[in-house]
């Protein structure tokens, strides 16, 4: 096994047969973490930016807070109810892009899926982005390197999803756990002191807030309704996750369907639990928050915190106060909350990477993108998935506040299709369907998407509305370029599909076979690169040799006569010691003078067994091979010759094929022959 062999299985673990991906199946216990911690993370930003935008007011403002987390409830509530339905009706995993490929046509499945990928890659840089914000406050020696932290992050996860969902998830499913019971925990704990009366203020409840001068003074009531619309909307961050399910039911163990369902029923009620309640405890707790760019306007007497001023997550504030006489639940709470918003990203890696294998297999993305890799994860998804991740936390400096801004419109576009291709769908089987009770179950199920896709087209419009100008309008660019990339790689498959297709002129036999054996020495390759050529019985065959200086051009055309070799040599004038332009020259000449002709060029190769030793040799071969493979009419076939050395990468592939690996007894794969020795079947 070479180092680079040796690395990989390091880093991913041994390789799986495709016939164990059902040992990679999750149950529901750890599909919840994998697919919902993107959901559930948001608890830890959107409260955060709800104040936000009410601060705009003044703290006065802050009496709508629980209203607008009520409205996100009930929006949830309904998405969640929606997808539901998906989950039973298309449990192939290809959630809302098949849902509206297959009702609404292939442009609404190409815009559904360019919305899905441009949300993936920002459920990523956001949630990473914001956790590297906890680090740096907790770590005085991360700030100022915020990005770099986050981009070293995103590598982590990408190496532990190539190590396949199944042992990813169990990494991720006690942090995951973990955090549900330190904040659930702590709001129960805080709803036990509200109603005792003994509830606690957090440390910003001193404070006072400037409005903004945009809002100073009374507010008419189009100010009012804009300024709760784009409060909302920052509310809204919590519904991003929620699809991922859909996406990701092949994962699930059987019945993955109901599986699914229960999974997703499960993130709602924990999701909206948790949101509502740090909301109502951080309004009743006296919370005062703005963004982080906005300081200036918390006041302390009347006078301006200042910049040095450290403004702690909503979060933060709430455990503080809660836990005053009990530290360890503080910063078990504070730690938990930074770690969720890392394995956030998960749910974009399992969600991403599966979108691409079916868009590559129906011919919208490279196929590359639908092969499984050593571990039977989608590899290559993975690896697109983070560098672009990478290069958004690098280029807006893992800056939370900048990034959210272009976050939720992708998701709410794939929401909206969803539903009305949902509603076509049972539209369409309520036409031939017979049976009572399964009609009421459609009808029932059409309903609920029908109140899913009001919601969700309502906070769509409230979303581009009041985040188009902070940001929106790139989401927007990005999703159409996906889109207008995956219509030009359908139409280049397309194309290439069409010429591809056999027909009565492929039948059509070459009227003649001239053969050249590329020459440049006369050892012990090239006698066996002639002896093959000539056993293909071409109609002529000749060897061919580039001249670039006398002497040695003299020596084989001596050695050649003196083997009496019965193959005419041709020799090539290169006064510009070109090797390979004058061959390319040579074979198009041959071509032209015979259009129906074939020309076969035989190129002798070394094999050999250590990767420094192929950086010796065949380079002028593969810079050849290049050339002539655009050139029409021209085959070209390798003839290699073994060196000794070759020897070493055999016996490596031998061992590798002979090695007894784990559960090959159990599942059949090797023979008991007497004693304990183990022979592969």
């Amino acid at each position: 096994m070479g180092v680079g062999d040796v690395s990989k299985r390091i880093l991913l673990g041994r390789k799986l047969r495709s016939s164990q991906l059902g040992e990679t199946l999750l149950p529901k216990r750890i599909a919840l973490p994998v697919f919902a911690s993107d959901a559930l993370s948001s608890v830890a930003y959107a409260p955060d930016e709800v104040f936000i935008m009410l601060s705009l007011a003044g703290a006065s403002a802050y009496i709508w807070s629980w209203k607008i987390a009520i409205a996100v409830a009930l929006v949830m509530a309904a998405v969640i109810a929606s997808y539901r339905q998906t989950v039973h009706a298309y449990p192939s995993g290809g959630g809302d892009y098949e849902v509206a490929t297959v009702n609404l046509g292939a442009t609404a499945g190409t815009t559904v899926a360019s919305a899905l990928l441009v949300d993936y890659v920002l459920t990523v840089a956001v949630s990473i982005s914001s956790a590297s914000q906890y680090a740096a406050a907790a770590i005085p020696a991360l700030q100022g390197h915020e990005a770099t932290a986050g981009a070293l992050a995103v590598l982590v996860l990408m190496a532990l999803n190539l190590r396949g969902i199944r042992e990813s998830g169990s990494l991720f499913a006690i942090p995951t756990y973990a955090f549900m019971v330190a904040i659930l925990g702590m709001c129960v704990l805080g709803f036990v002191e509200l109603a005792s009366g003994t509830l606690p203020q957090v440390e910003s409840a001193d404070l006072t807030i400037e409005p903004s001068p945009d809002y100073d003074g009374s507010l008419t009531t189009f100010a009012l309704l804009f300024l709760l619309a784009r409060a909302f909307s920052s509310g809204c961050a919590a519904l991003t996750g929620v699809e991922a399910i859909s996406n990701g039911v092949p994962a699930f163990q059987r019945p993955k369907s109901r599986n699914a369902a229960t999974t997703l029923l499960l993130l709602g009620l924990i999701a909206i639990s948790m949101m509502v309640s740090v909301i109502v405890l951080a309004k009743q707790m006296g919370l005062r928050y703005v963004d982080p760019h906005d300081l200036d306007r918390l006041r302390i007497d009347g006078v301006p915190v200042g910049d040095d001023y450290e403004q702690h997550a909503v979060i933060a504030q709430i455990a503080r106060a809660v836990f005053h006489d009990f530290s360890p639940g503080f910063y078990l709470v504070v730690v938990v909350t930074g770690v969720i918003l890392v394995l956030a990203a998960n749910t974009a890696f399992n969600g991403f990477p599966v979108l691409g294998s079916i868009l590559a297999k129906d011919g919208f993305a490279p196929r590359a993108l639908g092969s499984r890799g050593d571990r039977l994860a989608y590899s290559n998804g993975i690896v697109f998935l983070a560098a672009l991740a990478i290069v958004l936390i690098l280029v807006f400096d893992a800056e939370t506040t900048r990034l959210i801004q272009l976050y939720i419109v992708g998701v709410f576009v794939s929401f909206n299709l969803s539903q009305l291709g949902m509603i076509r769908h049972w539209t369409r089987h309520l036409a031939t369907e017979r049976d009572p009770g399964r009609r009421r179950r459609m009808r029932q199920s059409r309903a609920i998407n029908t109140v899913g896709l009001t919601f969700t087209a309502v906070v769509l419009v409230i979303v581009l509305v009041t985040k188009f100008l902070a940001g929106a309008w790139i989401t927007i660019l990005a999703m159409v370029f996906f889109f207008l990339v995956m219509r030009g790689i359908r139409g280049h498959y397309d194309k290439v599909s069409v010429e591809l297709a056999a027909d009565d002129e492929d039948k059509v036999m070459p009227t003649r076979v001239h053969a050249i054996v590329l020459v440049s020495k006369l050892h012990k390759p090239t006698l066996r690169a002639l002896a093959f050529a000539k056993a293909t019985r071409p109609n002529l065959l000749e060897g061919v040799y580039v001249a670039t200086g006398d002497d040695d051009t003299s020596q084989l055309l001596a050695e050649w006569d003196e083997r009496r070799i019965d193959i005419p040599l041709k020799v090539l004038h290169s006064p510009y010691r070109e090797l390979v332009r004058p061959i390319v020259a040579y074979a198009t000449e041959i071509r032209r003078a015979n259009p129906r002709g074939v020309v076969s060029v035989f190129i002798p190769e070394y094999v050999v067994g250590r990767w420094w030793e192929q950086l010796l040799h065949n380079q002028t071969a593969l810079r050849l091979k290049g050339r002539l493979l655009f050139t029409p009419g021209v085959m070209v076939t390798s003839v290699p010759y073994q060196l000794r050395s070759s020897e070493i990468a055999r016996e490596r592939e031998l061992r590798e094929d002979l090695r007894v690996r784990p559960g090959d007894l159990r599942r059949g794969n090797v023979d008991r022959s007497g004693g304990d020795s183990q022979v592969p079947r």
